[in-house]
């Protein structure tokens, strides 16, 4: 008996045990009506017979243990034996009224004949077995039929019927069986489809993880020299330092727009709610798309925002994000007119925030797809705008995300308006002055160590840092790291997570567990990878703080600002903790 066999009698053997008290309540009621007719002595018998027969399964054949193939023809046997029993009352039938009890003998078999079929539908060995005692009683009942008087022709109409059901119950049982083994196939077919699926989105997100961290190296170089370019060059230097800057600032977007829409894709974005300043972040991004819509002769206005709540709780970044994407297209899409943002707030703390612009508009055709990825309203405004088409897409992933929507509404030339909704409840000001950003930090001298293996990424650290007074050691691996820590003092770390041999966070745990003179270092991670879980692992590891890959200037002076602020006594990291984590 092969594998597949006991597989199925397994499954036909659980159905048993779900119906047995539907097997009880049939046996109690065919007891009752025949009992008042043959005797309830005999009735008794049989009654006890099949009550211990049922309880005698349950015991000898539990779900707890796994079946054999032993086991399986025991269980086989005693399943004939079973319906052997059970189907012994049709010979009542005679005993009772003659022939007509023989006819309803017949119809009791007939119909336990369908519940077989039913029953053991997983199994063809089950239902042989279950079957040949009915096919046994059928033959016995028509002999039964001949002792009690009835005539040969209705012995032949008997036998007939008998035979019929029978083969109609195989018929049934094989196109059922058939049909099971399509809806198994199905779905063998549909889970191995869906793994494919789970396979090729996680090679995915392993390929553009992959891509990504080699991408933010020279990123990061480009916008480090075009920036110290730019501080230090004059006239046409410092135009085309500008001009440098703005493509690695847009590779940077296009390559974040990759990533997020990957990391949507496989549903491991996630979202933050903390308090923030709603006014100033609208503020800010105003001030931010100025310069952009004063050179295209555009009016930029704000409108609702002295009465929009100030403080309220949500993720101030994805919703940067989002304006960002909103505040690009419609500047980007209008050559007169105006761009205005709305803020209004609903009931249930529900905030409306819109742009509307004065451009073209769009056709009913194109606001269709303009939500689907890597989709532009048409292939006249990718040759001339350039672009993903992932802006749209991701906004409104992060507007659901956060538990609000994003829609667009626009006529043929009449522009086009997007609203998004979002749930942000207000909140009240902290009563520090954490909120107050500084743009720029007086750092006193500083030892910094850079820990990377590409030598691009050190060099851009050090035009980052030139104009400050930092003595900037470099260390190209963990190992050396770990040498360089052990030998001198610093008085900050600059940790690359990703490293062959020994990453930064395995660095960081040895660090915290050797009592050296930087056992206690703040260690400010650099990493391409921004997840919560991610970032999280830093922290269990030790490090003080992050910085994002492709590195912002102003981002890692923040950062170094950050560590260098004298940590509470419980902020120490914890060299046990650090290992166990």
């Amino acid at each position: 008996m092969s594998p597949a066999d006991i597989e199925d009698i397994t499954t036909v053997l659980r159905g048993r045990h779900r119906t047995v008290r539907a097997r009880l309540v049939a046996a109690t009621v065919l007891a009752a009506l025949f009992g008042a007719f043959v005797g309830w002595a005999l009735m008794a018998a049989w009654w006890t017979t099949f009550v211990l027969l049922q309880v005698y399964e349950r015991r000898a054949y539990p779900l707890s243990r796994p079946v054999t193939a032993k086991s399986a023809k025991g269980l086989m046997w005693f399943t004939a034996l079973n319906a052997f029993v059970f189907a012994s009352i049709s010979l009542v039938g005679p005993l009772v009224d003659g022939p007509w009890g023989a006819a309803s003998g017949g119809w009791m078999l007939a119909g336990a004949t369908c519940y077989i079929v039913l029953a053991n539908i997983a199994s063809r060995h089950m239902f042989r077995a279950a079957l040949a005692p009915f096919a046994l009683m059928t033959v016995l009942l028509l002999i039964e039929s001949r002792w009690v008087g009835a005539p040969w022709s209705s012995i032949f109409a008997m036998g007939s019927a008998g035979l019929m059901v029978l083969g109609v119950a195989g018929a049934i049982w094989r196109e059922a069986a058939a049909a099971r083994k399509r809806e198994s196939d199905a779905h063998a077919e549909s889970d191995r489809r869906r793994l494919e699926a789970e396979s090729a989105v996680a090679a995915k997100s392993a390929f553009i993880a992959v891509v990504s961290h080699e991408l933010r190296t020279p990123i990061s170089a480009i916008l480090a020299g075009a920036e110290d370019i730019r501080r230090h060059g004059q006239g046409s230097d410092a135009a085309k330092a500008e001009l440098i800057a703005e493509a690695g600032a847009m590779m940077r977007t296009l390559l974040n727009d990759l990533l997020d829409q990957a990391k949507l894709d496989a549903g491991r974005m996630s979202v933050e709610t903390i308090p923030f300043n709603l006014r100033r972040l609208l503020a800010q991004q105003l001030s931010f798309w100025r310069a952009e819509a004063r050179r295209k002769g555009l009016r930029l206005r704000l409108d609702g925002g002295r009465t929009c709540p100030q403080w309220v709780t949500g993720d101030p970044t994805r919703l940067r994000q989002i304006l960002n994407n909103l505040m690009s297209n419609a500047i980007k899409f209008t050559d007169a007119g105006a761009v205005t943002v709305t803020v209004s707030l609903w009931p249930d703390n529900l905030l409306v925030l819109s742009v509307e612009d004065t451009g073209p508009g769009l056709e009913p055709a194109a606001l269709e797809g303009l939500f689907a990825p890597f989709q532009q309203a048409g292939a006249e405004v990718a040759r001339t705008h350039g672009g993903t088409g992932l802006g749209l897409a991701i906004s409104r992933d992060l507007a659901r995300l956060m538990g609000g929507d994003l829609v667009a509404a626009s006529q043929p030339g009449k522009g086009a308006c997007f609203t998004v909704t979002l749930p942000l409840p207000q909140a009240l000001a902290p009563t520090s002055g954490s909120d107050a950003a500084t743009e720029s930090l007086d750092l006193p001298p500083l030892a910094v160590l850079v820990v990377d293996d590409h030598e691009i990424n050190r060099r851009a650290v050090g035009l980052m840092l030139r104009d400050m007074d930092v003595r900037l050691t470099e260390a190209a691996s963990g190992f050396e790291a770990l040498g360089l820590l052990e030998a001198q003092a610093f008085d900050l770390v600059l940790m690359d997570c990703h490293m062959p041999g020994m990453d930064g966070m395995s660095v960081t745990r040895e660090l915290r567990r050797r009592a050296g003179p930087n056992q206690h270092t703040p260690v400010i991670a650099v990493t391409g990878a921004g997840e919560p879980a991610h970032i999280d692992a830093c922290r269990a590891a030790g490090m003080t703080d992050h910085v994002l890959k492709p590195i912002d200037a102003g981002q890692l002076i923040q950062a170094m600002g950050r560590a260098l602020e004298p940590p509470a006594p419980d902020q120490i990291p914890d060299a046990a903790g650090a290992i166990s984590a």
